[in-house]
């Protein structure tokens, strides 16, 4: 029985997690949880799961906790980083899925891999923005960091033979406007761009979807995970979602990961050890299925060339990129900005935040502050 750590449970990968580890209940018990505003959720996961642990660093629901009856004396409840480390280090941990979205996850990632133990990625930003910290750290601890966004995790699935990879495919569903015009995307509303076709996501993710920048997210997160050169990780709009990432070795053989669009799957593979879990799934109806590919859209280059131009030079230009980013989708949402302007933020901040070849966790925290000051100058200049 492996004992589970669930970072951001209330959320969509949270749900996904949860599901996963309900269907297999003789392999994994859920020894703890984080949250941060969703209560009501978290009451169900208590009555549903029984962690031992709970963690928040909301005030309000940290109150909540406490004051909530029965549950003080058969919980232990935290809101600071001391005893949460304290906890994940304890044998009442095996693994630990860190779930929380954005540059927020980052701290929780960090405390993760600095346990040593297997740690479930789903926060792509954490590479992004920390890779440069995180993967020596892994190294260190002997920790084993397996993704579980669905292109990483099938990259990972479809390699058989390392020294023998000859590139990498990463697919993307286009988002919402993939058959839409730049021109008609100037007045697309944030009600529009949240309508992902394939995928149920949070807002951020939803929106990253749409501009496709979430693809060049997951290009520099697998040059980290996979130690890979980004001119041999390629990205293509694959509209159907159904073949996740394309492995092709120097032998002129592919292979593919394929499943119906469900965080499930990836999840489970990543929780099981040498046999695989067993799930609810839907099956492909391969009698009817149909699937097409098409080369990643000439008006997303010029991010798409910055997301390798990360990669290349480092020194903290992911967090650049992240925070920009972050910035630029919250000011469309909150219709500060239009859809296309938000390529503006992210390339103009760029150019404008000093970078440092010596990184260290102070660091990083510093290049972000100074991304997001940066970005909103640029949101402000924007609007105006």
């Amino acid at each position: 029985m492996k004992k589970i750590f669930l970072f951001g449970a209330t959320g969509s990968i949270g749900e996904s997690s949860l599901n996963v580890i309900k269907e297999n209940p003789d392999h994994f018990a859920l020894s703890g949880i984080s949250f941060n505003k969703n209560s009501t959720r978290v009451k169900e996961i208590i009555g549903n799961f029984h962690p031992e642990h709970i963690f928040t660093t909301n005030e309000k629901s940290y109150s909540w906790l406490k004051k909530e009856n029965n549950l003080s004396n058969t919980i232990s409840i935290s809101n600071n980083i001391e005893e949460l480390s304290e906890f994940l280090n304890s044998d009442n941990v095996d693994i630990i899925i860190s779930a929380i979205s954005g540059f927020a996850g980052l701290e929780t990632s960090i405390l993760s891999v600095q346990t040593g133990k297997k740690v479930l990625l789903a926060n792509k930003e954490s590479i992004v923005a920390g890779g440069d910290i995180l993967i020596p750290l892994s190294k260190k601890t002997g920790a084993n960091i397996v993704p579980i966004d669905s292109e990483h995790n099938a990259i990972l699935q479809c390699i058989d033979d390392y020294s023998a990879i000859h590139n990498i495919t990463i697919t993307a569903s286009g988002g919402p406007f993939n058959e839409i015009s730049d021109s008609d995307l100037e007045n697309i509303s944030p009600q529009d761009a949240l309508k992902h076709p394939t995928w149920n996501m949070g807002a951020k993710i939803s929106i990253d979807s749409a501009t496709l920048v979430n693809k060049c997210l997951e290009l520099i997160e697998a040059s980290y995970l996979f130690n890979i050169n980004e001119s041999k990780i390629n990205l293509v709009i694959h509209p159907q979602s159904i073949v996740h990432s394309i492995v092709t070795y120097s032998d002129g053989s592919s292979l593919c990961q394929m499943s119906n669009p469900d965080m499930r799957v990836p999840i489970a593979h990543a929780l099981s050890d040498e046999n695989r879990l067993n799930i609810n799934f839907r099956e492909l109806d391969f009698d009817n299925l149909s699937l097409s590919f098409s080369a990643f859209p000439k008006s997303r280059k010029m991010i798409e060339d910055l997301a390798r131009e990360v990669c290349k030079i480092k020194n903290g230009s992911g967090i650049v990129f992240n925070a920009a980013n972050e910035v630029a989708v919250d000011a469309f949402l909150n219709s500060e900005i239009k859809f296309l302007e938000i390529f503006d933020v992210i390339l103009r901040t760029f150019d404008n935040v000093q970078l440092s070849k010596e990184l260290d966790i102070e660091k990083i925290y510093e290049i972000d502050k100074a991304s997001r000051i940066m970005a909103k100058k640029v949101v402000e200049s924007t609007s105006n």
